[in-house]
């Protein structure tokens, strides 16, 4: 630092130019006796002389103790301040003094120690917010007033890539950039938030996705400068919601239907219409087989809660799958006979299971194939193939059927779902409850269960059951 420039310096200069003007005063004044006592014009230069070497001390001394006293603590404080502004929150002053100076570099120790400590605090607090971001189950993200992304936690960001690369992009500005900009489903609700200052919240669909989104604006004093967006994927919820009305509503087509006809007949009954012992057997045959509809209906509701509850009462032993395939060939094929259709069991080496329920997988194999006979027209094929594959017993069964339209193959494992809309009904319709039950069950064995079909040609469950069993606990 220039030595001229600091306050020292300036000092200096101006104590010397006054004892300057003081000393040029004085002689002037005492330039009469200056005369009279000193004739020798060398003693005058040296009484000039002298006095002119005694100022200049003095001010020297002077400005030193300036230097010591108050340009070397500003010096100090000046590298302290600058210190904090590099951020650098521990710095201290360690001047003792009483006067000015002191007091100051005491204040300033003391500014310096609140500012750390409210610095800690807002970092402890910025961890703990990041902390709890990180940790929530659902997507925060902020945008500001200009629709940018400024703040969000992982899954929030997870989203957004989500739905980036399901081609959602962000509204774009004008230079024509979309990253980082409010996604198109929530800009209408963005815009809502801004507009009106409100809370905001909505289910969003994405895809096959829906999210439950709840914007609120954010405040910065009077003016909104952003939004903050927490988005909580409620697919399951709604998926299982809407499962809950669909159930109730089928369990109660379902139950209308043969009430209705026993209603009916019984009235039919009771008021004497049957003209004949013929007519009053058929009006109660239909009575008798609407009552056993119910009973099949109430039983297969009952038997697939207690599945999906865990409960289901299974029979492991060890079990010859050709055997089985047999019962089964027997009990349909003159049903296949009636309906004018080929039915083919294919087997391979006799396959054991050393673990499986027979009665449970004759259920399976009952329902897969009533399935089968009552989407298949007169002239069809069916076939039943087993093999061995491995350790795991693979069967398929195929038809020559109506087929299931491919976007409603992953729901016709689901209860009282019925892809009506290709299929061809028989002469009865099912409860809806039979592939259900043929999930549990072969899920309840370890194994899985698939379908692969294509409308007009038909329609492959493959089942994949393994040999041994695991034991779970």
């Amino acid at each position: 630092m220039d030595f001229w420039r600091t306050l020292v310096g300036k000092l200096w200069l101006t104590i010397s130019g006054l004892v300057a003007c003081v000393l040029l005063t004085l002689g002037l004044f005492l330039l009469p006796y200056i005369d009279t006592n000193f004739t020798n014009s060398d003693a005058i230069k040296r009484l000039f002389t002298y006095v002119s070497i005694i100022g200049f001390a003095l001010t020297t001394f002077f400005a030193l103790f300036l230097l010591t006293k108050i340009t070397q603590p500003m010096q100090q404080l000046i590298q302290a301040t600058d210190g904090i502004r590099k951020g650098k929150y521990n710095t201290r002053l360690a001047l003792r003094t009483g006067d000015e100076i002191g007091q100051l570099a005491s204040a300033f120790n003391h500014m310096a120690e609140e500012l750390e400590k409210n610095i800690q605090n807002l970092q402890l607090e910025k961890e703990q917010m990041a902390s709890v971001l990180r940790s929530m189950g659902d997507g925060v993200i902020t945008f500001d007033k200009q629709g940018n992304m400024i703040l969000h936690n992982p899954l929030g960001e997870m989203i957004m890539d989500s739905w980036h690369k399901a081609g959602w992009e962000g509204q774009q500005d004008g230079s024509g950039a979309a990253a980082s900009k409010v996604p198109e489903p929530l800009y209408p609700m963005f815009e809502r938030v801004i507009r009106e200052r409100q809370d905001q919240s909505s289910n969003i669909h994405v895809k096959q996705q829906v999210w439950a989104v709840n914007m609120t604006p954010l405040y910065s004093g009077e003016d909104v400068r952003g939004t903050v967006s927490v988005l909580r994927d409620v697919t399951e919820e709604v998926k299982a919601e809407k499962m809950r009305r669909d159930f109730v509503a089928n369990v109660s087509h379902e139950i209308r239907t043969p009430l209705q006809m026993i209603q009916g007949y019984s009235e039919a009954l009771l008021d004497g219409m049957a003209s004949s012992p013929e007519e009053s057997n058929e009006l109660v045959q239909v009575i008798y087989d609407e009552s056993l509809r119910m009973s099949r209906l109430v039983q297969d509701l009952l038997d697939l809660s207690r599945m999906e509850a865990g409960h289901t009462d299974m029979n492991f032993g060890q079990m010859n799958l050709n055997e089985l395939m047999d019962r089964v060939y027997r009990k349909f094929s003159v049903r296949a006979k009636e309906r004018e259709l080929d039915l083919k069991f294919i087997r391979s080496e006799a396959p054991l299971l050393l673990e499986a329920d027979a009665d449970r997988l004759e259920q399976v194999f009952t329902n897969l194939l009533d399935n089968a006979f009552r989407h298949t027209q007169a002239g069809g094929t069916i076939t039943v193939t087993a093999a061995l594959e491995g350790n795991q017993i693979k069967v398929s069964f195929q038809d020559t059927g109506a087929g299931i339209p491919l976007e409603d193959l992953p729901f016709i494992f689901e209860r009282f779902y019925k892809a009506d809309k290709a299929r061809v009904r028989g002469e009865s319709g099912g409860t809806g409850l039979g592939l259900a039950i043929v999930r549990n069950i072969i899920e309840a064995h370890q194994g899985t269960i698939a379908a692969d079909s294509q409308v007009g040609k038909g329609t492959v469950f493959t089942l994949t059951l393994p040999v041994h069993r695991e034991v779970r606990e």
